[in-house]
């Protein structure tokens, strides 16, 4: 049995309640629980995400959350499938540090029940990355028109100023990357200071890290907070910071 094995056999075995410590929402005036999962979402089929790629996009942003959702599914019974995806037609990227990533599925967002955008590159404006997708315009028109009952957009870091380039943050509690809150703000985003902010249908998270914090608040809100704290466990993490919800 290897190490991941043996993580989540003990979680799934656990039944010892996780502290307040492990709590994503953790302050007073923030819900503690997560919201229901829209009723159109049948438990009985899979939770669809598609994570979109581009170059330049950041490692952790996008390894992060396919990494957390993916195991959610050692423990839901609801099916679990995550993808990464291309909006430009793209079957490979370079990733900031230089990882290639093959492979990628075509856009269809019509497919999906979240997607989850990654953030990169806003630092270097020059460089292949967020700035680079803005000023190409194929994303954000992209993640502007995915939108649509049932479907859950979120984003993390910087990842963020892509659903605001595509009109989807403005006049909506929204976070990001600390260098990238101003931006987001004069762009029409009523900024939280949380590390995860929740408005229903758009889900946003700050640093580059917390893409585990957006992550696991999704598997809470679509999964049950079952599956999050087993989760946890196996991940040997406990998410932190302010989860703010709008309770939409």
């Amino acid at each position: 049995m290897n190490r991941r094995q043996l993580l989540r056999a003990t979680a799934a075995g656990a039944t010892t309640a996780v502290g307040a410590t492990g709590a994503l929402a953790a302050t007073a005036g923030t819900a503690t629980a997560a919201p229901a999962a829209p009723a159109a979402r049948a438990a009985n089929r899979p939770l669809r995400v598609h994570v979109p790629l581009f170059d330049g996009v950041e490692e952790l942003d996008f390894a992060a959350p396919y990494e957390v959702l993916s195991a959610a599914g050692f423990f839901t019974t609801r099916p679990v499938e995550v993808r990464y995806v291309s909006a430009t037609g793209a079957r490979s990227v370079t990733a900031a540090y230089g990882t290639a990533v093959r492979g990628l599925r075509p856009w269809a967002p019509e497919e999906a029940d979240v997607l989850v955008v990654p953030g990169g590159g806003y630092a270097r404006r020059d460089s292949p990355g967020v700035w680079a997708e803005i000023d190409r315009g194929t994303l954000p028109r992209a993640l502007g028109a995915a939108a649509r009952p049932g479907l859950t957009v979120a984003a993390l870091c910087t990842g963020v100023m892509l659903l605001s380039a595509a009109g989807l943050t403005r006049g909506r509690p929204c976070t990001t990357h600390h260098k990238a809150k101003a931006d987001l703000a004069a762009q029409g985003g009523q900024v939280k200071n949380a590390r995860v902010v929740d408005d229903g249908d758009l889900v946003t998270a700050a640093g580059v890290t917390s893409g585990l914090e957006l992550a696991l608040w999704l598997v809470r809100r679509e999964l049950g907070s079952d599956a999050a704290t087993d989760l946890e466990t196996m991940l040997e993490y406990e998410a932190r910071g302010t989860v703010w919800t709008s309770g939409r």
